[in-house]
Order: structure tokens, then C-alpha cells, then sequence
């Protein structure tokens, strides 16, 4: 039976649904990427456009796990950014705020130019708002926005009182906000796709359909499904909270937490302007936050209230929708056509996890909710790493990481714990 893909918006609207072929022969190649999402992707454009022989094997459908199931925003949020500063300021001393700050757009460019050289349709818009929940989080904005001028985006930023609020969004919920021309919103399937025919022109092999089953270490490592193998010179896991492999290295370091996304029907032209004016993608600056943006057909694309357990939540749009009919009181009993979840890969203290389970078998994970951007940065540094240009490389996979002595159950309740600890701390933010 074929892959189904989830009931999402983005794959209703998917302009260019693949069909690729399932692994059924034994294919040697120079790099072999586990994982068709943002992270494997990304890394297979940038190896093949410097002509390595590249395959992707993917267990279900490119773009099919927590890149076809986000919120779409491209922002500078890098998770973990304050814990990486703290830990590269032993090796890059006072620039390693600078090296955080410039990590935090190259995302931004790297999806911009892919999107303009390879002509993407992926509905790629400007404009996002971080919204102020409470009257001292505007404190953090000012911060923010103060960085910004010193580092030259005074352009692209906005600081917004509580009485702007209105010119971009009919709530009645925030007190401020900071507006950033850099950051962007898209359509992630068709953008995932989009790059996959990208590397595909190049001639990377891609097989959907293909769950690896076992990744055998050596010289050259093989790559091993139910009906073929890859044997390579390198091999990349990019499969996050999605896969179960080199347990003896990567269990207790990364945990999944489920992310609930809904789509309403379309809104007329009318309410849809009314709402959010500027078309802006949106989120608020609460530890567990709401996060939206309208879709390119009018669609009111609401996401929130992650779900620490480990477990999917059983009626996303029942849960959402009280968020949703506070924030815009005027949609007061909108249907909700889609809905759906996706799980991302939690770590600890927040700081990507890139590292090598064997000599020449690498991994890559763990953006903590952060992932449109981070996976295209990523991309980059794990594409440059497997060609011997080391040095991004090494700086992330010598910070320490928190690796939890036990077994992903007993870590996500944890995890769960946690998290209400800092929503009982919101009160005093």
C-alpha cells in the first residue's frame, strides 16, 4: 500500500507531489542521507551542486515527518542561542556573540537564494511579529530590538506599543511587539520538494518508501533497508525524532514532543485583511507559545500548546480552538478544516546535536521547535563537515550535552515535568 501522507494543509496543497522510487537494488554512492526532511534535504542540495554522488532514503515521503507538519516561520529564534554563547565563548572568547548572531540569519539566506535559483513556488512571504503576552515582556523586546540597531537591522525593525497593535492584528491580547521584515513564513511541503528536485537535477538518487533498517559501520558504511542497500564513503542520520537508529550513541539525548498544528476554511477577503492586515506570521513570547500566520488562500494556520508526553494529542482542533477564538475573538466558531501534529526533537538544553557515531557515519538533530531556519544552516555545516571542512562542525559537536540515563518514556515525562514548571513560572516572567 502507499505512503499516506498526513491531513495536513500542506499537503492538500501540494503543487508537485513526489513519487519516488523504493530502494530495490544494492547503489554505491559517496554520501548516503537518512531522513527526507529539511536537515537531509538541505544537505543533499549542497553536496551535489559540488558534485558528490548523493542519496537520500527516506522511510515514508520526502517532506513527510516535521517538515510537512510546522508552522511554516523562518525566524532568528535560534534555540539554545544563550547555552551556545555560553559554551563557545571558551573557544571563540568575545566573538562567540557574534558568531551566534550571524549563525541566527544564514538560514534566512540560504532558503532565499535556493527559492530564486531553482524557481520554488513555496508561497515565501516577509514579515513576522513577536508579540508581547504580558507588559514586561516588552522589556525583552526592547532588548532585542536594541541588538538589532547596534548590529545594523534598525531597517527591518519595528518596535510596536500596545496601541500599534490594532494596525496588524484585531486581538485584544498583547501589549507590544517586535515587527522583523527579515524573518519569513512559507508553505513547507512545497518548499521540502521543492529542494528535493533541486538535488535531484543534480543527480542525487532519492528513494521514498525505504525505512532503513540498520546502517553497518566500516571503511565504507552500508546503509540497509527491507529490499536493498546503499554502500558509501560517508553516511548523514537527518531523521530526528523520527527514527531509532545508533541507539547505543543517541539514546537519552533527544526526546519527541508533539506539536499540534490546524487549518481553518478559507476566510473571505474581507475578514482576512481584517485580522491581520500586513499579512505577518506570528508568535508570542510565552515559554509555551501560540504561533499563526495566514496561508496563501486565506487559511488562518494556528499552531500551539506542545505536548511534552511523547504522545500525539487526540483532537488538535478541540484544543486549539479556545487560543484561537481569544486571540481573534471574530472567529468565534470558524470550521477548522485540517488539523494534524508532527513531533520535534527536544533536547535538553536546547543546542543542536551534530556529531559522528562512527569515523565516517554522521548525525544531525534536534532544533527544539526551531527547525525551518536551523535545518538549512545545519545542511550547510554537516555538508561542508563530510568534505573535510571541519571547523562549524567540531565547534557544535564538542559542546557539552545533557544525555539523560534513561529510557525515552521516563525522559519525555520528565521533559513534561519540566515544562510545567516553567508555564508556573510564567506568572512571575
Amino acid at each position: 500500500m502507499p505512503v499516506q501522507r498526513c491531513d495536513s494543509y500542506y499537503n492538500a496543497t501540494i503543487n508537485d507531489e513526489t513519487q519516488y522510487p523504493r530502494l530495490e537494488s544494492d547503489v554505491r554512492v559517496d554520501v548516503v542521507i537518512v531522513g527526507g526532511g529539511f536537515t537531509g534535504v538541505s544537505t543533499a542540495v549542497e553536496l551535489a551542486e559540488r558534485g558528490l554522488k548523493v542519496a537520500i532514503v527516506e522511510a515514508n515521503k520526502i517532506g513527510w515527518g516535521a517538515t510537512g507538519r510546522n508552522g511554516g516561520q523562518v525566524t532568528g529564534s535560534l534555540s539554545g542561542d544563550a547555552a551556545m554563547v555560553k559554551q563557545l565563548k571558551n573557544k571563540l572568547g568575545t566573538e562567540a556573540e557574534n558568531f551566534i548572531w550571524d549563525l541566527r540569519w544564514r538560514g534566512h539566506e540560504i532558503i532565499k537564494n535556493r527559492v530564486n535559483k531553482y524557481g520554488i513556488d513555496c508561497d515565501l512571504k516577509f514579515g513576522h511579529l513577536h508579540t508581547a503576552y504580558k507588559p514586561k515582556h516588552m522589556q525583552e523586546m526592547q532588548k532585542t530590538f536594541d541588538e538589532g540597531v547596534r548590529r545594523g537591522m534598525g531597517s527591518e525593525l519595528e518596535l510596536l506599543s500596545k496601541r500599534d497593535i490594532p494596525e496588524f492584528l484585531d486581538t485584544p491580547l498583547y501589549h507590544g511587539g517586535l515587527l522583523n521584515k527579515r524573518n519569513m513564513h512559507l508553505h513547507s511541503v512545497n518548499l521540502c520538494i521543492g529542494e528535493a528536485r533541486a538535488a535531484q537535477s543534480h543527480g542525487a538518487m532519492i528513494f521514498e518508501d525505504s525505512a532503513v533498517l540498520d546502517i553497518c559501520d566500516g571503511a565504507l558504511p552500508v546503509v540497509k533497508t527491507a529490499h536493498g542497500s546503499i554502500t558509501a564513503n560517508s553516511v548523514l542520520i537527518a531523521g530526528n525524532a523520527y527514527h531509532k537508529l545508533a541507539r547505543n550513541k543517541l539514546s537519552g539525548m533527544l526526546f519527541p514532543a508533539s506539536l499540534g498544528n490546524c487549518a481553518t476554511v478559507k476566510l473571505t477577503d474581507e475578514v482576512a485583511k481584517a485580522i491581520n492586515p500586513h499579512d505577518v506570521a506570528v508568535y508570542d513570547s510565552r515559554f509555551v507559545l501560540d504561533y499563526y500566520r495566514m496561508t496563501a488562500d486565506n487559511r488562518l494556520m494556528f499552531g500551539g500548546g506542545t505536548n511534552y508526553s511523547g504522545r500525539d494529542s487526540k483532537n488538535v482542533a478541540q484544543e486549539l480552538r479556545p487560543a484561537i477564538e481569544r486571540t481573534f475573538p471574530r472567529l468565534k466558531g470558524v470550521d477548522i478544516e485540517f488539523e494534524w501534529t508532527g513531533m520535534a526533537g527536544i533536547v535538553v538544553n536546547r543546542i543542536p546535536q551534530l556529531g559522528k557515531v562512527s569515523p565516517n557515519v554522521f548525525y544531525c538533530q534536534g532544533y527544539s521547535g526551531h527547525g525551518v531556519a536551523t535545518s538549512h544552516i545545519m545542511g550547510e555545516i554537516m555538508a561542508n563537515a563530510i568534505i573535510g571542512q571541519l571547523t562549524e562542525f567540531d565547534l557544535f559537536a564538542d559542546m557539552r550535552q545533557i544525555r539523560l540515563p534513561v529510557g525515552e518514556w521516563l525522559g519525555n515525562q520528565g521533559m513534561a515535568l519540566g515544562m510545567m514548571y516553567y508555564r508556573m513560572m510564567e506568572n512571575f516572567r
